[in-house]
């Protein structure tokens, strides 16, 4: 398929809808982590049984959604989930109790996965044809960085209007109304970029044909599980989303360890997010123009040694530079490794027409995180108050680094070498 078929403007709907779709579930907890726990009324651990919850229904729909994929035009699928999800911020906003909050979360990841990830995948391998994986990709994930950011920003702007009182001395009622006011914006944006991809990010006929299967037989899905690529690649992205998973952390990181206050610590939660774009632009453009599998390695390396600067408490209270300088090296690594990790699908002969379902085969594993890593997350900084549960947190980052980087070695080695088709 020649992707200059395919106009920019498509890959930029699908960065839009990529990122604001995980908005209300994820990214404003990771960016006001602090808040959300006091405006809710749970602690880490809770928090992170919600992650499970929605992990769990994730994984149901990744099995199911995958075929899916490849049965339905990407368009559609997309635009539905992002209008079911913006739904649930109407929810979200009212500060429901514990029990709702769980039921909420497993409703997220309905939305967010079963109509939502897999043709987003898809999509992006379109797009990028059999040359440009690294550049769709990393576009995608690090301009998917760049809205989150955005929103980021967004919200700790909106959060600091409505508060007047300072910031040290601020109530639980102030923190409420500003942070719902956060939230309902949020989702009235969610829904309109529903809106954009509905009406605007159109294949053409005969591309949409090629993509498209009538019916996904079993002969199919044992050909995907007979391609050590997928299953190289369950194992990949479940380390590398281990350390996506751990970023959530680097806001409560400086306002337990650092002292900083909650918009500070937001402040924090958004340099990260910022950091993003730029990694997934430069690595994807330095993948296409060298060995794409090499860069997955170097990925897992740089994360395995970010991480242990944390881990072995060089980083206190008084070291502001150093703990700016390390979260930029561990978010190197991961926002790398998670670039590319989707990109190196070509690589490893995966057929297109059967994305969807790969897709879904390859995250029933690789993205268990949702399921574990929110509640080890949360055991580790309860257990051990301070800064001392966050190096425990750090050296499950060095571990889970470790498998990966040894795991991208052997999926290099396998096809690293092989000529671009």
């Amino acid at each position: 398929m020649n992707q200059k078929k395919i106009p920019w403007h498509f890959l930029l709907l699908l960065i839009l809808a990529g990122e604001s779709v995980f908005i209300l579930p994820f990214v404003l907890s990771r960016v006001f982590r602090p808040t959300v726990l006091e405006v809710f009324g749970v602690d880490n651990l809770q928090l992170g049984l919600c992650f499970s919850i929605y992990g769990i229904v994730a994984l149901l729909s990744y099995l199911f959604g995958g075929p899916l994929a490849d049965k339905f035009p990407p368009r559609k699928l997309i635009a539905v989930a992002l209008w079911m999800t913006a739904f649930g911020g109407l929810v979200y906003a009212t500060f429901p109790s514990y029990t709702v909050l769980k039921i909420l979360y497993g409703y997220w990841g309905f939305t967010t996965i079963f109509l939502f990830w897999a043709p987003m995948i898809k999509a992006t391998r379109v797009w990028g044809g059999s040359t440009s994986q690294g550049k769709a990709f990393g576009f995608l994930d690090g301009g998917r960085g760049l809205v989150g950011a955005l929103f980021g920003t967004m919200g700790v702007f909106i959060f600091s209007l409505f508060i007047t009182s300072e910031i040290s001395e601020i109530t639980l009622s102030e923190s409420r109304t500003a942070f719902k006011q956060v939230i309902l914006v949020s989702s009235g944006i969610v829904a309109f970029v529903g809106l954009l991809v509905w009406f605007f990010m159109k294949l053409d006929y005969k591309t949409e044909k090629e993509i498209i299967l009538d019916k996904i037989t079993i002969s199919q899905i044992q050909e995907v599980l007979r391609l050590p690529s997928v299953w190289l690649l369950m194992i990949i992205i479940l380390c590398a989303y281990v350390g996506y998973k751990i970023t959530d952390v680097f806001s409560l990181y400086a306002h337990d360890v650092m002292l900083y206050n909650q918009v500070q610590s937001a402040q924090v939660g958004t340099f990260l997010l910022f950091v993003r774009p730029v990694i997934g632009i430069l690595i994807g453009i330095l993948a296409d123009r060298s060995q794409i599998t090499y860069w997955l390695v170097v990925s897992f390396i740089i994360s395995f040694l970010g991480a242990l600067l944390f881990s072995l408490g060089l980083i206190s209270d008084s070291k502001t530079g150093l703990f700016f300088i390390s979260i930029f090296v561990v978010a190197t690594g991961v926002y790398a490794a998670r670039s590319l990790y989707f990109a190196v699908m070509e690589r490893g002969q995966i057929p297109l027409v059967l994305t969807g379902t790969s897709v879904g085969l390859i995250s029933i594993i690789g993205y268990t995180p949702d399921i574990f890593a929110g509640p080890a997350i949360g055991y580790l900084l309860e257990n051990s108050p301070g800064v001392e549960g966050h190096r425990h947190v750090f050296w499950m980052l060095a571990l889970f680094s470790f498998i990966g980087g040894i795991s991208a070695a052997y999926y290099f080695r396998l096809y690293g070498k092989k000529k671009k088709q």
